[in-house]
């Protein structure tokens, strides 16, 4: 195999690689990046058996091949190599090395043999759609905060992506909760997409999936079955295994008889509980909000550090209430608004919060109380 490559086109598709394949491998091949050259192209395919990610990138290609190299080290190695070099990789198949040359740096990769490289079983795809980038970007982007860490709940350790009913008529919808808070997205539901099964699409595919939906302008084709998921552009294909569980029935824990309805701007109440929580104990990190008419306090006393409080202008017109919450929860869910306001529905101080952004009914928050 050899082959010249412009060092960008390399980066970008060594970035893509060594962020799938994990840094510890008890089995070495899984280490390795599988590069293959023919024609025009030249193909990388990393996995770690539960995502597979495939790009593919313009060469010339004088001698057609494939070998497998370090993933992690390729891509040190083509980091450090300065911009607009042309890389010449070149494997005799009989050496054992890859050489990598660009200017006056060479570099010499042991290799191991292709055969040995895992290729992810292509599915039956029951269902397949084209969904613009912004808006797969936005379901998960706006709800992937969400994603419990709780390994024995392994089924709350991704995105469930569905089509669910809402108010006018099916939508494309995905939803993520760690038991403590829970987020809902709706998106328009795409032309095909209808059939889709609902999967639950792991933490570390939704990371992985961030840097195919970058381009605005971009359309991803979306393959759906029981067990896989990919996404796939002209030059990349993310397939992923989705988690073999049952998503919890969420709409049990979405309030619907809130009644009490704050509006205050979103990034003013962000900055404000990030304020007062600055003296918070790190172990619970709570913050009271004290409502009453139009104007909120927000107040932590940790008696170990000391108290800090601060009053803001709002919308606000019931019964007074005092509530309390983790400020790490509070400040995650204000993060997400959009737009101008946020607008939180409150029932009592041990009931779970609701909070929409403005008038948007597409995004909905809950979140649990805490004990102040």
């Amino acid at each position: 195999m050899r082959l010249s490559i412009e060092r960008g086109a390399l980066l970008k598709a060594m970035a893509q690689a060594q962020s799938v394949v994990e840094r510890r491998n008890t089995i070495p091949i899984l280490a390795n990046v599988l590069i293959a050259a023919e024609g025009d192209a030249v193909e990388f395919r990393a996995t770690d058996l539960d995502i597979e990610v495939v790009d593919t990138a313009p060469a010339k290609v004088e001698h057609a091949g494939s070998t497998t190299v370090p993933a992690h080290l390729l891509h040190e190695i083509v980091r450090k190599l300065p911009d607009g070099a042309l890389v010449e990789l070149a494997d005799d198949g009989s050496s054992g090395r890859l050489s990598i040359t660009a200017g006056r740096s060479s570099f010499a990769l042991a290799t191991l043999p292709r055969e040995d490289f895992p290729v992810m079983a292509t599915a039956d795809y029951a269902c397949n759609f084209v969904a613009p980038a912004t808006l797969l970007r936005r379901l998960f982007d706006k709800s992937k905060f969400a994603i419990s860490t709780e390994e024995t709940r392994y089924y709350l350790n991704g995105v469930y992506m569905h089509v669910a009913e809402g108010d006018d008529g099916p939508r494309l919808r995905c939803v993520a909760t760690d038991g403590h808070r829970l987020a809902r997205i709706d998106a328009d539901l795409p032309a095909e997409a209808q059939a889709m099964p609902g999967v639950i699409v792991p933490r570390k595919t939704v990371g992985e999936l961030r840097k195919l939906l970058e381009d605005d302008a971009a359309e991803i084709a979306v393959s759906v079955s029981e067990t896989k998921i990919r996404f796939a552009t002209p030059e990349i294909k993310l397939t992923s295994k989705v988690i073999d569980g049952t998503f919890p029935d969420y709409q049990r824990v979405i309030p619907t008889q809130n009644q009490r309805s704050l509006s205050v701007d979103a990034q003013d109440f962000a900055n404000a509980v990030d304020r007062v929580a600055t003296v918070s104990s790190e172990r619970s990190r709570a913050v009271k909000l004290a409502l009453s008419q139009d104007r909120l306090v927000l107040s932590v006393n940790a008696p170990d550090s000391g108290a800090a409080e601060e009053e803001l202008g709002v919308a606000y017109d019931d019964d007074p209430l005092e509530i309390g919450f983790n400020a790490r929860y509070l400040l995650e869910i204000a993060g997400q608004v959009d737009r101008e306001n946020a607008v939180f529905l409150f029932n009592g101080p041990g009931d779970p919060t609701l909070m929409r952004e403005g008038d948007d009914p597409s995004a909905v928050y809950v979140v649990m109380p805490m004990r102040v």
